[in-house]
């Protein structure tokens, strides 16, 4: 027995000095995203921005511009700003790309982005704070086809369709040695060139976009929470209830 446990912590010495190492090419932790789901002004903003930035290439497939409504557009609303030429207010969100054209630009379709808010979430965060992260790290990278990379998802296919506001910049990292290898961990960021909006101005618009995505994913979401607490409102009523109920029923039962 004791040679088990000697043997199990001198296994447990050997992967633990790997550990941070690791941890450090895994990219950036996630950034915790505001929740904007309550927020109809912010939610109208980040569909706007979807609009304007995203769906030229990204699809919501299963949202309808419709559906809009929810958040506080009128139809005429939706009609006059986000949709395009030869769309009807009752047609899915499709993105105006070429998916063959797509695929040859960027190495792949653009992935649908109906439901991105649910299916990314993981164990650095929720699928809110991963795209909070994700559209707040892109660099410029000249080694890239794109020209850009980033730091919550390396490698990534996919240019910085914010760069404009955001303006470009370069990721600090310092240089530490651990256990005698060499890990480069984020330090800040250097402006290269200003964007049309200030960082704090751009995290806001953010956002916005991730919290509309976020609304995108499940638009019932509130309404199904404000049920679920009338509903277990209701469950500790009747359960107060059924408890004297039996109290009485049994009180002469000896």
């Amino acid at each position: 027995m004791k040679k088990l446990l000697l043997s199990l912590a001198f296994s447990l010495a050997a992967v633990l000095p790997l550990a941070p190492a690791q941890a450090a090419s895994e990219g950036v932790a996630w950034d915790r995203a505001p929740n904007m789901t309550n927020d109809l002004p912010a939610l109208q903003s980040g569909a706007k921005l979807f609009v304007n930035y995203c769906l030229s290439c990204h699809s919501a497939a299963f949202m309808r511009y419709n559906r809009l409504q929810d958040i506080g557009l009128s139809e005429q609303q939706i009609k006059d700003n986000l949709l395009f030429a030869t769309d009807k207010v009752g047609d899915t969100m499709k993105a105006a790309i070429d998916p063959k054209q797509a695929k040859e630009w960027f190495g792949a379709v653009p992935p649908d982005l109906t439901l991105v808010a649910r299916s990314r979430a993981g164990h650095g965060g929720t699928g809110a704070d991963y795209l909070y992260t994700f559209l707040r790290t892109f660099y410029r990278d000249p080694t890239k086809a794109t020209g850009w990379n980033n730091l919550a998802f390396p490698s990534v296919g996919m240019p910085h369709a914010l760069w404009q506001l955001q303006g470009e910049r370069e990721p600090v990292f310092d240089t530490l040695q651990e256990h005698g290898h060499e890990v480069h961990v984020f330090k800040g960021w250097k402006q290269v060139s200003p964007g049309t909006m200030t960082p704090a101005q751009y995290d806001q618009a953010v956002a916005h976009l991730v919290g509309y995505l976020q609304w995108m994913a499940e638009p019932a979401q509130n309404t199904r929470v404000r049920i679920g607490v009338w509903v277990m409102l209701f469950l500790l009523g009747f359960t107060l209830i059924a408890w004297r109920l039996n109290a009485a029923y049994w009180k002469d039962v000896r």
